[in-house]
């Protein structure tokens, strides 16, 4: 794939309006754009099967989290939108995620897991009774993906390198908490360069408000691909 190809924007703002307006901007500069909670409540399905319908990739990222029947429905339901990647959480559990994955039986759609939020440190996970750290609870959460059939993962640039050692070359790892140099963190924690996220070995950068809320969007998705092919 070509650098922008690999570029996830996250449509992160409050209605449908703002999420076409910034289709439209970057419009020939990304290669998915990410639908979330917030835009999926405001807007609805229907939104975002339009956008899968105008020729747009989407990443419905809806983090699923329930009893394996409920998961594979919505799963089921999601992948009738169209949409290219779809995810669920790993701690939901390994009949959860076997359940989502043989839901997506025949369809196009990639499935992938959440390992941890990249706005989590170890002390909270460390509050979730997690142990061993978060490198460690990565690593085995990405294991236990791949072990349902998962096509890939969601997790940081921080543990793509060891993701990718233990998970082999075809493994899809999704980063976010990408933020070009100088960029503002927000409320991340577990961050990295497009280039950095790259060069670890990561499929896919997600980036959300670098981009979303820059003055000249499209400018600033040029100057994060500028980033990635430094890579």
């Amino acid at each position: 794939m070509m650098p922008k190809e690999r570029l996830i924007v996250a449509l992160d703002v409050p209605g449908a309006a703002q999420a076409v307006d910034l289709v439209e901007r970057l419009g020939g500069q990304v290669g998915m754009f990410k639908v979330g909670s917030q835009l999926f409540t405001s807007a609805g399905p229907d939104f975002t099967r339009g956008l899968t319908q105008r020729g747009a990739r989407v990443f419905l990222d809806l983090k699923y989290h329930d009893i394996p029947n409920t998961v594979a429905s919505a799963v089921g339901a999601a992948a009738g939108l169209g949409v290219s990647l779809l995810d669920v959480h790993a701690l939901g559990g390994l009949a959860m995620m076997r359940a989502a994955v043989a839901a997506l039986q025949g369809a196009p759609t990639k499935l992938l897991a959440i390992t941890v939020l990249t706005s989590h440190d170890e002390a909270a996970l460390s509050q979730l009774g997690l142990s061993g750290g978060i490198t460690a609870c990565v690593r085995r959460l990405a294991l236990l993906a791949r072990d349902a059939g998962m096509d890939g993962v969601v997790a940081s640039a921080h543990e793509v390198e060891l993701i990718r050692e233990a998970c082999g070359r075809d493994f899809l790892i999704a980063t976010p908490g990408i933020r070009p140099a100088g960029a503002n963190l927000g409320d991340q924690v577990r961050v990295a360069t497009p280039a950095a996220a790259l060069r670890a070995g990561a499929s896919y950068l997600v980036v959300g408000r670098p981009i979303s809320e820059a003055a000249d969007p499209a400018a600033a998705a040029r100057a994060v691909v500028a980033e990635m092919e430094s890579a």
